[in-house]
């Protein structure tokens, strides 16, 4: 792939095709807008950081559809390329799911990732336990996310957190059976590239990988590239800020004065230039008409 911008069909062809498509994880708008300067071509509102973001709170499905619903449009809104939403279990049973599909649609995602846990989610990351829905159930709503959307080519993403590896395989063939275009497993369920491999085989579609534990620290970006159409790095802005934010503001509690940060703040114009202040100017000057005096 060239390093040209995507649109929603050519995002859905490299990613149906293999063609690995390199993702940033994003949590708002200026996170996006970051990630989208920094040269991604594509962008992931992860769920573990829209609930530490908005909240402050784990990633335990606290946060509602409709709130979720907000942050990612204000996401597509603000950068031009393709987003793809974690949109948790769905927010419910298959009808459920259906409205899920149409809102972010609607929205204008590229992509959505729906998960088989039960209802509310657990994250994967943290929880010693993980509670999944009956294999048929979790077809179900597969089936009802593909019959919902409206535009073939926004991608369907089936995410199975069985960690036991023949079960994901098995979840993996039927929920491509079922339509999904992309699987994505969990990092715990496999320890090797082999295993993703025979997954990536076994149903027959590319995989969606979340760049976390022994991915992030085993593979090599080349073996990423052989089983993945999708390969996001989902926490780096996110434990990125946090690290940058408790050290500068530890200093700024302490010294009250921002002379020796530990690190480097961006200055007031670059950040007025990065975040459009130049063309709301223009805009300003063109549009909005002087008062009659």
């Amino acid at each position: 792939m060239t390093d040209s911008k995507l649109d929603r069909r050519s995002f859905a062809g490299a990613a149906r095709a293999g063609q690995t498509v390199w993702v940033a994880g994003v949590y708002d708008a200026l996170s996006a807008k970051l990630a989208e300067e920094a040269g991604f071509r594509a962008v992931m509102t992860s769920g573990f950081a829209v609930s530490a973001s908005l909240l402050g709170q784990p990633d335990v499905e606290i946060y509602t559809m409709t709130e979720n619903l907000s942050i990612v449009r204000n996401v597509v809104n603000a950068v031009n390329v393709p987003v793809v939403a974690d949109t948790d279990t769905g927010y419910g049973n298959a009808v459920n799911v259906m409205r899920t599909v149409r809102e972010f649609e609607q929205a204008g995602v590229a992509a959505m990732i729906l998960e088989d846990q039960e209802v509310p989610k657990r994250c994967p990351a943290a929880a010693a336990r993980i509670e999944i829905l009956p294999r048929a159930e979790s077809v179900a709503k597969i089936r009802a996310a593909v019959a919902a959307r409206r535009d073939p080519d926004m991608l369907i993403v089936a995410r199975t957190d069985a960690v036991d590896e023949h079960e994901a395989i098995e979840r993996a063939k039927a929920y491509a059976e079922a339509g999904a275009d992309i699987i994505q497993p969990i990092s715990r369920t496999f320890h090797s590239i082999d295993g993703l491999r025979r997954m990536r085989q076994a149903c027959g579609r590319p995989l969606s990988l979340q760049i976390l534990g022994w991915l992030e620290t085993e593979l090599r970006p080349e073996q990423i590239a052989e089983v993945a159409g999708l390969a996001t790095f989902p926490l780096v802005g996110l434990l990125t800020v946090t690290a940058a934010l408790r050290s500068n503001l530890a200093a700024l509690a302490n010294t009250h004065t921002t002379a020796k940060l530990p690190l480097e703040a961006a200055t007031m114009g670059e950040f007025k230039k990065f975040i459009g202040f130049e063309e709301i100017e223009a805009l300003q000057a063109r549009f909005m008409v002087a008062p009659e005096r």
